[in-house]
């Protein structure tokens, strides 16, 4: 396999542009990619009848993704279909269970670090890919007005909490995150208008933060969701959505992975910076402030 088709395929660009996607347009991705090998081989009309909709708009669809036609896009799949089942093949043992990352029972170092550093690499490129600006720069408004940040996690999600918390803490703004989901949920259920609950969740179906954002949101409190899952219940409590890299695990057994954290810190970071941006002077003094009472006082010389 390309370095380049390492990197990044069709699929991933589709799998991006989804969420932002309406109607007959998303439809047609949908298909695409529930099917991705049996969709390369169908003609416009069948991927149009397929898909439900009209030839137009598959050609729509095409131009949504920068193609310059339809052959190209039945190129693209093909291309995809076949990095995709490369690197099923290469990442797994006979069928045998992963122990993280696509790691098998006979990958030596030099493989393993390999197959975590693509895996880490992929998860940052598709995060940027599926981030709206739109989206972005509204949830930088909730931050702005909201009188407290209020962040609502669980397991390794809270990694990117707690760098939330540290970044727009240092920015100046009021944080509260409690590692405990009845903490969480509990105070979910007394906040109010002024507040701004930001719920981080890679499956989007965590119960505890499904029902702090639905309490917080029922209190009138402005709601945002982090989240691997465009279809999640968690984001039907979200006043904006942020969508992270959906890249598969290759395995339940050990649970979330620290690479699938990349995606989620990314998008802190992004909101960290636009929000910067936006308050230059306000966010210069409070991290020379911050920086001075907090951190300084901790080194040495």
């Amino acid at each position: 396999m390309s370095d380049a088709a390492a990197e990044t395929t069709l699929l991933h660009t589709i799998a991006a542009r989804l969420p932002y996607l309406a109607g007959s347009l998303r439809r047609v991705g949908e298909m695409i990619l529930e099917d991705p090998a049996a969709a390369h081989d169908l003609t416009i009309s069948e991927m149009a009848e397929r898909a439900g909709t009209a030839e137009s708009t598959v050609s729509r669809f095409v131009r949504e993704l920068g193609l310059p036609g339809y052959k190209a896009l039945v190129r693209g799949l093909a291309e995809a279909v076949f990095v995709s089942q490369a690197a099923e093949r290469a990442t797994t043992d006979a069928g045998a269970p992963l122990v993280y990352e696509g790691v098998s029972r006979h990958d030596d170092t030099a493989v393993i670090v390999g197959k975590i550093e693509r895996s880490s690499v992929q998860a940052l490129r598709e995060t940027a890919q599926h981030l709206d600006d739109v989206a972005l720069q509204r949830a930088v408004d909730l931050i702005s007005e909201a009188r407290t940040l209020v962040f609502i996690s669980m397991g390794a999600s809270s990694i990117a909490a707690e760098e939330a918390v540290m970044r727009f803490t240092r920015a100046g703004r009021k944080c509260l995150l409690y590692r405990d989901q009845v903490l969480q949920v509990m105070l979910s259920s007394i906040v109010d208008e002024h507040d701004l609950v930001i719920a981080l969740s890679d499956s989007g179906q965590s119960s505890s933060i499904i029902q702090g954002l639905e309490l917080a949101r029922a209190r009138g409190a402005s709601t945002i969701a982090i989240t691997a899952n465009p279809r999640a219940p968690l984001v039907q409590h979200a006043d904006v959505a942020l969508y992270t890299s959906n890249v598969p695990s290759g395995g339940e057994l050990y649970g979330e992975s620290v690479t699938s954290k990349w995606g989620q810190l990314l998008v802190v970071d992004i909101l960290y910076a636009t929000f910067a941006a936006r308050h230059y002077d306000e966010t210069i003094r409070t991290l020379e402030t911050t920086y001075l009472n907090g951190i300084r006082q901790s080194r040495t010389s």
